[in-house]
């Protein structure tokens, strides 16, 4: 029973020791103004044109270096695409570690 216990408050010490540092180091930013966003949309919408032109395009009398050439730039305009979205993305380890955490604290 007492090594149940002293494993809880090790556990609740290293989760206060880890969550209360970036608790208070809290930094206040000041609004700043997106202006990229219209360039970001500009952008997105050429690369989705050039999709759209790839994949209505008759492909079956272009040679191998000219498929691959295409092949190629559609993984890069996807890549960019990715890389643009600004999007939060979750690991399933990460998942599994805070599902883990909210119940040990509950």
């Amino acid at each position: 029973m007492k090594t149940i216990s002293k494993l809880r408050l090790v556990m609740i010490m290293l989760i206060m020791a880890t969550t209360f540092p970036t608790i208070a180091n809290t930094i206040v930013k000041t609004a700043e103004p997106i202006s990229n966003t219209t360039a970001n949309d500009a952008k997105t919408e050429v690369l989705l044109s050039r999709l759209k032109e790839i994949k209505d395009m008759d492909k079956s009398n272009l040679s191998r270096a000219e498929k691959r050439s295409l092949r190629k730039e559609v993984k890069e305009i996807k890549t960019t695409m990715r890389t643009t979205s600004n999007g939060v993305y979750l690991s399933i380890g990460a998942i599994i570690i805070i599902i883990l955490l909210l119940i040990l604290i509950l």
